[in-house]
């Protein structure tokens, strides 16, 4: 498999010698830093079955052009590395080492996957360079203890599994559920909270079928849950899979209560695919606004989001949330690196991601903010309950994390 590369590198400006931490400050970096520039590593799927993920990578690509465009951080530019891993954990400790010992990035920002941030967890924190801002919601990124060097952003799927759980079992009436797993660690760890919100009645589980990302399809799986007889259904699989299990349910008329997790909820990458008409009822949870919700499309930061994706990502699709995930990801980046000043060490990179309290992100659902602590690796802990409806999710509920569901 071949690896596409992407850079921008762009030179020093005066700001370099005045920069946030005040005039003539002592400036310490480590590798991936110098006064012209900050060196960001990054590994996403491109290619292979989660590439539907790929515009990810490619909007944190445009976010640090239009940084640089205005002038970078605190002087220096971002130069911005991205590999691609297919989704192949052993592709990923391959470009993760080039990336680390041979591009010499100051941290890692927002590698994709369960099973490709689990390949690399541990020789990051040997190495003890940030593995920032991980775009997977497995509960492992939040273990300082274990792991200092490793920080998770979005909502963690045991969290999610344990809302879905409760819902379910206050509006499905005796409910028989049935389940498709991803057969990894991002499968089982939103198992694992949905059986813990089920507390007592995980009994009520009837079938669970799991499936492997090399598989071509998922249709026997949901034909052997629908004999079940189950009347709920927890979609637990990436865009790919989730549009392949939502079709074929409608194509065998099975009818069931239908969760889907938050990371297939984009509407151009799995909805839209599966088929409006199939799609409707579904439900999620989500954390981030969706630009073409009549209630949030005149707001100033989505009109602004809106012609920063005009001007840097003129073909993206604005029915895609990948396209706001990576854009708040990588304002919460931005912000990081600012407070960093001149220091652009490890220690420090981490010491400010860390040290967030209630920090409004843009296009986070409003109620939602980050909040992070030297024990508390989990930006972001809350999420409100969507369903589909015609063409879009219409939000429904409070804001709710595991503590008030």
């Amino acid at each position: 498999m071949t690896t596409s590369r992407r850079t921008f590198i762009g030179g020093v400006s005066a700001a370099a010698v005045l920069s946030g931490t005040g005039a003539f400050a002592q400036k310490k970096y480590d590798n991936g830093a110098t006064d012209a520039e900050i060196k960001l590593g990054h590994a996403g799927p491109y290619s292979g079955p989660a590439s539907a993920y790929g515009v990810i990578g490619k909007t944190i690509e445009a976010y640090w052009k239009s940084v640089n465009d205005a002038g970078g951080i605190n002087g220096r530019k971002v130069n911005f590395i991205t590999l691609d891993d297919g989704y192949n954990p052993a592709k990923t400790v391959e470009v993760v080492r080039q990336l680390v010992e041979q591009d010499k990035v100051l941290c890692l920002f927002n590698t994709l996957g369960t099973p490709s941030n689990t390949a690399i967890q541990k020789y990051m924190n040997q190495k003890k360079v940030p593995q920032l801002y991980v775009a997977t919601g497995a509960s492992k990124w939040g273990k300082p203890k274990e792991f200092p060097w490793t920080m998770g952003y979005q909502p963690d799927y045991n969290t999610e599994g344990q809302i879905y759980a409760r819902h379910l079992l206050a509006n499905v009436k005796d409910p028989k559920i049935a389940i498709l797993m991803q057969n990894d660690d991002f499968g089982k760890d939103y198992v694992e909270g949905f059986k813990k919100g089920l507390g007592d009645n995980v009994s009520k589980i009837v079938k669970l079928a799991t499936y492997e990302v090399t598989d071509p399809t998922v249709e026997s799986q949901i034909i052997q849950l629908k004999d079940t007889g189950a009347n709920a259904f927890l979609n637990i699989a990436t865009p790919k899979f989730a549009a392949q299990a939502i079709r074929k349910i409608a194509d065998i008329g099975w009818k069931p209560a239908h969760y889907m997790t938050n990371v297939s909820a984009s509407i151009a990458a799995v909805l839209k695919p599966a088929g409006y008409e199939n799609s409707q009822g579904i439900i999620t949870a989500y954390y981030l606004m969706d630009p073409n919700d009549k209630q949030f499309v005149d707001l100033p930061e989505v009109k602004t989001w809106s012609a920063w994706m005009d001007k840097y990502l003129p073909q993206g699709n604005k029915g895609d949330a990948n396209y706001v995930y990576g854009y708040t990801v990588s304002y919460l980046m931005h912000e990081t690196l600012k407070r960093c000043g001149d220091t652009l060490t490890h220690e420090n990179v981490m010491k400010q991601a860390a040290s967030f309290q209630k920090f409004r992100v843009p296009m986070l659902l409003p109620g939602i903010t980050v909040s992070t602590s030297p024990t508390d690796f989990y930006p972001i802990q809350s999420v409100q309950l969507a369903r589909f409806k015609d063409e879009g999710w219409a939000l429904f509920g409070d804001v709710m994390s595991a503590e008030s569901t």
